[in-house]
């Protein structure tokens, strides 16, 4: 009896290590979106009314993580951008990335520069010679009272398309495109450092993949 509770245990334990080992091994949650090559932009039909995107009040959440489960979170601001509206759907629009406004949300305050000077240098996104990003929507489509919203994100001047779930909302004149997280490969657009795409061994590797939710607000 004594050798079957030990067992028991052993086996608990094991279930607990692995347990442990696949949140360890976890990323930024989301659904996976693949990068195509860059889509055709198109300018907005005539008769759609163009609404300016307020800045103050949208944003872009982040996460990024280490094979060991490391993981940082944080946001990005937008310096401009416009949503194009026609009989109250989204048909087009962009806005445009600031990434000189990159912060970090979950390290102490006196560690956070050394993380977001880092993303900002030569091994991520290069701030200094791109300080910002855009992205451009070319389609948007609606099935099941869910929006997908096809566009061209650029960063470091690498353009790709990407198809990403929103949820999109009219409100008195007003308009909220919301997504939920979703991640992309950052190699796509040539952020290689410590990359499982560059060779990197896992246990000293950053994952390929970042978490991205946008939340999009007009005046």
């Amino acid at each position: 009896m004594r050798f079957i509770l030990i067992q028991k245990e052993m086996k608990n334990v094991l279930f607990l290590a692995l347990a442990l080992f696949l949140v360890a091994c976890g990323g930024p949650e989301g659904e996976k979106v693949a990068a195509e090559e860059a889509a055709t932009e198109t300018a907005a039909p005539a008769a759609a009314k163009t609404l300016a995107v307020d800045t103050e009040k949208s944003q872009i959440n982040w996460v990024g993580a280490k094979f060991t489960g490391d993981q940082h979170s944080g946001t990005i601001g937008l310096s401009d951008g416009q949503l194009e509206v026609q009989d109250g759907k989204l048909v087009g629009g962009e806005f445009t990335i600031d990434m000189t406004s990159m912060k970090n949300t979950d390290l102490p305050v006196e560690k956070q520069g050394d993380l977001i000077g880092h993303l900002s240098n030569g091994d991520f996104f290069l701030v200094d010679s791109f300080p910002t990003a855009t992205f451009v929507i070319t389609d948007v489509t609606d099935a099941d009272g869910q929006s997908r919203i096809t566009g061209n994100l650029t960063m470091r001047d690498i353009t790709k398309s990407i198809s990403i779930p929103a949820t999109i909302k009219m409100d008195n004149g007003q308009a909220m495109a919301n997504t939920p997280q979703f991640v992309i490969d950052r190699t796509q657009w040539g952020v290689m450092y410590a990359s499982t795409a560059a060779g990197a061994i896992k246990d000293k590797a950053i994952k390929d993949e970042i978490g991205l939710q946008i939340d999009l607000v007009t005046k």
